[in-house]
């Protein structure tokens, strides 16, 4: 699972506030890419790691009465 940080929220606010051609939008994703293979955090070791919690959080969250699904309303 994804951990969200200030500094990575960030840049994501700055990447959306800013029109970046394709192709350096393309250029930054391949130089990110590149530091993750790097750092060896790509590929992951084990990709269905955790995925247990995240079906589990699934279905507790889908059972809540008044979500988006049971209204028909988007939540976002």
């Amino acid at each position: 699972m994804i951990k969200r940080n200030k500094v990575l929220e960030e840049f994501e606010r700055k990447m959306l506030r800013e029109n970046l051609p394709y192709e350096k939008k393309l250029e930054i994703f391949e130089a990110m890419l590149e530091e993750a293979r790097a750092l060896g955090i790509f590929p992951l070791k084990n990709p269905l790691e955790g995925i247990e919690k995240d079906i589990e959080l699934s279905r507790r969250l889908r059972s809540v009465k008044g979500t988006a699904e049971e209204t028909g309303k988007d939540t976002e």
